[in-house]
């Protein structure tokens, strides 16, 4: 007998299925199974034992007994004493053939069956590492892929024309007559290195077998997209990519721990024979994966359990040239300054514990990125950079250009950092002179400041390199807010996908870092002004101002800190401070007298257009425990509660909701 408990808004499902092992095979048999509807009433049905290639939609993870059996995914729905009480015939007499096929709750450890988007997976304890959180990331990349397909699309479509004028050669009339000779062919090349000869569609108007007309060229479609997710755990996020985007040929999800491949194959199997046509699980070390796959992927997902540093060489050389390298670093105490020398050794660039951390640790990650591309010719064009909750998620191209590459310095920086008054100013790497509109790559000018502080006397701390190159693109952004809105129902957390998107659509995509309204009002002691009145201060000085999505007190602006803190100066003089002891930056700040008169009167251009509409930029959690969640395999002790809910106890290594949470349902399917 198998039963299954589930709470949710959507009610109570079943899954079913028929005996494991030889009993399956020799006889056909009759599946008796229990469905408790929301009143707990237990109503029994007997239908013929199949496989359920669907699972109903189910809005939360739910309990399920399931065999605890590597080789086959099947439900158990065993025969056993039980079901004489319910007038099972078979099970009178009693024998002990059918009691040996009994699967009670006692007996097998308890899978949760969750529901991610349009995929389903089977989850057991800790044992394959899943995060909840985590949806908006996929959420976000299933979104910038679907971008990526549509522009790959359009490429393929404009490279078709480009070899097609080509051939033509220049003395062709470039408007020609509708009457054209046949159509050249070109030649393109399969992924396995046969040369395909391909008939290619005239410059003029067509008219086909109905007698309308064709459009000017006829580009045959692009190659289906191969994507690669190098540590796919459960395969929750390989299995959304397959189901869920259009275009997808294969998706090849790699993991080196078996408990994860064998999950995988269980949700693979689960979600039927159109995942399983095109998701391939394996077993192999990812980075040696990518290193014997060299330029074969369109799309590489790298989305580990801490830092992506390990794999980052291996991933620029595994993708297809104009291919896309999505990576996620969830090692924010590294990133953002705690453990300065880790990031250096792992990064290969020095941070520093500003308020602007979060967007440094994304130019460290990109500019980390670069650095391995470079050494194979390589280069990345960043085209949205995120930092979310508790991390940083970058989305890449990768292009080879020998050329190209010789501008890389002059898109690095280092910082230094005031200790005193964080004020902060750049110093770039390298620079690119022209003479006689020929470029020449030279080392940037410097120092770029003094060894004092201008404002508060106090010395600086050096940081970087970081990216100091734009970290957004705004036509990717545009078009990936367009598209995810469009079909707003495919995603679970288009709220939150939408608030990130709609706040980074609104950064200076040229300025690096942000400056803290409420850090600068500390220095000084001050009430701090509002955000609106600052922001407006700013633009009538001549500069430009917005928000950041990595922090809502964040400010992007290009007006220099001496012009930031003549504005502060303005705000206190009508907003007088305590007096403070002379050698603090804010005493020494506020010692000398503005340059500039602010001038606070409101402005519209300075404010967000967003939040005018009414449109959310920064959301809420939507429940607690949302964040990091131990790592897979880890045995679950008092501590790791915090990070999985109040409702959960650990028993023999497995998560069980506690008993006083449980509802009637769920107590009667442990025989409570």
């Amino acid at each position: 007998m198998c039963g299954l408990a589930a709470r949710g808004r959507v009610g109570y499902y079943l899954l079913y299925h028929s005996l494991l092992g030889s009993a399956k095979k020799k006889r056909k048999t009759h599946c008796h199974f229990s469905l408790f509807d929301s009143s707990g009433v237990s109503r029994w049905f007997e239908l013929p034992s199949r496989r359920i290639p669907y699972i109903s939609r189910l809005s939360a993870p739910h309990v399920v007994s399931y065999p605890d059996s590597l080789s086959s995914p099947d439900f158990c729905c065993g025969r056993g004493s039980k079901l004489s009480e319910m007038g099972d015939e078979g099970a009178e007499n009693g024998s002990s053939s059918r009691t040996d096929n009994t699967v009670t709750t006692e007996s097998v450890p308890k899978y949760s069956i969750l529901r991610e988007g349009e995929a389903d997976i089977l989850l057991h304890g800790n044992d394959v590492f899943y995060n909840k959180a985590q949806v908006v990331n996929r959420d976000i990349s299933i979104a910038v892929i679907r971008a990526f397909i549509a522009k790959r699309e359009e490429e393929h479509k404009a490279d078709v024309v480009k070899k097609l004028s080509r051939r033509k050669g220049p003395s062709q009339n470039p408007n020609p007559p509708e009457s054209t000779p046949d159509a050249p062919v070109i030649s393109s090349v399969e992924a396995g290195g046969e040369e395909v000869s391909e008939p290619a569609a005239s410059a003029g108007p067509k008219t086909n077998a109905n007698g309308s007309d064709e459009p000017a060229v006829e580009a045959s479609a692009a190659k289906p997209v191969r994507i690669l997710e190098a540590l796919a755990a459960s395969g929750l996020r390989a299995l959304r990519y397959a189901k869920e985007i259009e275009g997808v040929g294969s998706v090849i999800a790699t993991d080196n721990d078996k408990v994860a491949v064998e999950a995988c194959q269980r949700n693979i199997k689960l979600n039927g024979p159109a995942a399983a046509a095109k998701v391939e699980p394996k077993l192999a070390d990812a980075r040696v994966y990518m290193l014997t796959h060299e330029k074969e992927f369109d799309v590489v997902d790298l989305d580990p359990y801490g830092s992506p540093s390990v794999f980052l060489d291996s991933a620029v050389q595994t993708i297809a040239d104009g291919g896309l390298l999505l990576c996620t670093a969830t090692d924010m105490a590294v990133l953002c300054g705690n453990n300065g020398e880790v990031c250096y050794s792992k990064y290969g660039s020095y941070p520093l514990r500003g308020k602007y951390c979060h967007e440094m640790a994304l130019r460290i990650l990109l500019a980390c990125i670069e650095s391995h591309a470079n050494r194979y010719k390589r280069y990345i064009v960043p085209l949205i950079s995120l930092s979310v909750d508790f991390y940083v998620r970058v989305f890449v191209r990768v292009y080879t250009s020998a050329n190209i590459i010789k501008s890389t310095p002059s898109k690095l920086t280092h910082i230094y950092q005031c200790v005193g008054c964080d004020s902060y100013h750049f110093q770039p790497v390298g620079r690119i002179a022209y003479k006689n509109n020929s470029p020449r790559y030279m080392p940037a000018n410097g120092p770029s400041i003094l060894p004092e502080c201008k404002q508060c006397k106090k010395h600086f701390n050096m940081g970087g390199p970081m990216w100091a190159a734009p970290i957004h693109d705004a036509e990717w952004i545009s078009t990936t807010l367009n598209l995810a809105t469009s079909m707003k129902a495919r995603y679970p957390a288009f709220d939150k996908l939408h608030s990130i998107l709609t706040a980074v659509s609104e950064e200076l995509l040229d300025i690096p870092l942000y400056v803290n309204l409420h850090n600068m009002s500390a220095t000084l002691k001050c009430t701090p002004p509002a955000a609106a009145m600052f922001r407006s201060a700013v633009a009538n000085a001549g500069y430009r101002i917005s928000g950041s999505h990595a922090n809502p007190l964040g400010l992007k602006t290009d007006a220099p800190m001496d012009v930031l803190w003549d504005i502060m100066r303005c705000w206190v003089k009508t907003h007088p401070v305590k007096v403070q002891a002379a050698e603090t930056p804010g005493s020494v700040i506020l010692s000398k007298e503005p340059e500039i008169q602010a001038n606070f009167t409101k402005v519209n251009s300075a404010l967000s257009k967003a939040q005018a509409k009414g449109v959310a930029r920064f959301l809420p959690n939507p429940e607690e425990y949302w964040g990091p969640k131990p790592r897979a395999g880890r045995h679950i002790t008092e501590k790791h509660i915090a990070a999985l809910g109040p409702n959960v106890h650990q028993v023999a290594g497995n998560t069980h909701i506690r008993p006083d949470q449980m509802t009637s349902c769920e107590r009667r399917m442990v025989g409570d």
